[in-house]
């Protein structure tokens, strides 16, 4: 385990905590459109105030490339903090330099001070050891809660703790220990339920997870590939043609295992991936040649819920189906519903999972909904990660 703020005093002094505030903004107003990232760093802050720490929050907005672009400045970020916490926040134009260090300068015990974009700094992504070590200047601790950005070696997760001492925040700690949980103190049966377009995103995550589970119950977009390995035929679907052999290997793997694989029995099938196409239920023994697969079907749904509930321990990454469109959502949205409503550990990968549960107001009800996407698919891979690495042992 690695040392978290818990174990270190912060009293008075300058603790520069690496937080997710990539929020996603509404392209046209340019507006907030989730703020849960903001929402999930706050109890690292309430901590970091009620020790009177002085507090330096840093974070990327979007891409800008390495150049300052204004709709992605973090001013309406601190205000949208502000208004969360109902304090003031002060902002800067810049993350490193005189500016930064002026404003870092002015900060009292439990003042929270908001850098610039850390992205309008090439820097940031090279993991540049200057631009970490100016970051590094602006404070006596170094505090990574960001886990969203944690399978990344940036300079501000990964450079920084190169010169300052490192802890985990309280977002990142509770991350490590749910999914560190998932694979070696899992609650059994446990069952992935597996979503999203491509088997190849998934691969090594279910190889890492098959001597942990005793189920795999796969939908999505990649199921197709799967029903074709069977020798289904799935229509005008997506395969990915080069990982057929793999999706039978990772079927025979799973039964010499003991691990039961559940696809679908039925789909929905539609002319077009578009809200005006028509739509019908379909057995994946009479998938129309000139349809696609766009969700699961209801006996399908019967199916999984059946053996779902079943479960002690359920992890949930990827849609059923393309979940944009409301009429081919219903997969997606009952397994959602499903998992809110289970007596068993419920545990959301980040990414579009996470804004599924998020946007249907069922977050509350899942054991836990992670921040990150590609970070919580790396760690359950087997990954090491980069931000979580540098941080000091226990």
């Amino acid at each position: 385990m690695k040392k978290s703020i818990k174990d270190v005093e912060v009293t008075g002094k300058k603790v520069l905590v690496r937080v997710d505030f990539n929020v996603p903004l509404d392209p046209k107003t340019n507006d907030i459109m989730d703020d849960s990232r903001i929402i999930a760093a706050l109890p690292t802050i309430w901590y970091l105030i009620e020790h009177k720490a002085r507090i330096i929050l840093c974070s990327h907005l979007g891409r800008p490339d390495g150049k300052v672009v204004e709709s992605l400045r973090m001013t309406q970020i601190a205000e949208r903090l502000s208004q969360l916490t109902n304090l003031p926040i002060y902002t800067v134009s810049d993350c490193v330099g005189a500016r930064a260090r002026n404003a870092v300068d002015k900060l009292r015990n439990g003042d929270i001070l908001l850098l610039e974009n850390l992205r309008f700094h090439s820097e940031e992504e090279a993991n540049d050891p200057n631009f970490s070590r100016q970051l590094a200047e602006l404070a006596d601790i170094y505090v990574d809660d960001a886990f969203g950005t944690a399978h990344r070696a940036h300079a501000s997760t990964y450079g920084v703790a190169k010169f300052l001492p490192a802890y985990a925040g309280l977002l990142l700690e509770k991350e490590i220990r749910v999914l560190g949980n998932l694979l070696t103190n899992a609650q059994h049966p446990f069952a992935a339920l597996l979503g999203g377009a491509k088997v190849s995103d998934k691969i090594k995550l279910i190889n890492n997870m098959l001597d942990k589970v005793e189920m795999l119950v796969i939908g999505g977009g990649m199921a197709a590939t799967f029903l074709k390995a069977q020798g289904y035929g799935v229509g005008l679907s997506g395969v990915e043609a080069d990982k057929i052999e793999l999706a039978n290997a990772l079927i025979t793997t799973a039964k010499k295992n003991n691990v039961s694989i559940y696809l679908p029995l039925d789909v929905i099938v539609a002319d077009a991936i578009d809200d005006s196409s028509k739509y019908a239920i379909a057995p994946i023994s009479m998938i129309p040649g000139n349809k696609l697969i766009v969700d699961i079907g209801p006996q399908t749904i019967e199916l999984f819920t059946e053996n779902l509930k079943k479960c002690r321990t359920v992890f949930w990454n990827g849609p059923m189906g393309v979940y944009e469109i409301p009429q081919f959502s219903r997969g997606t949205k009952a397994m959602a519903e499903l998992l809110a409503n289970l007596s068993a550990t419920t545990v959301v990968g980040g990414g579009s999972t996470a804004e599924i549960v998020t946007e249907m107001h069922l977050g509350f009800k899942m054991t836990h909904v992670s921040t990150g996407g590609g970070a919580s698919m790396s760690f359950l891979e087997g990954k090491t990660l980069p931000g979580v690495e540098v941080l000091m042992d226990e």
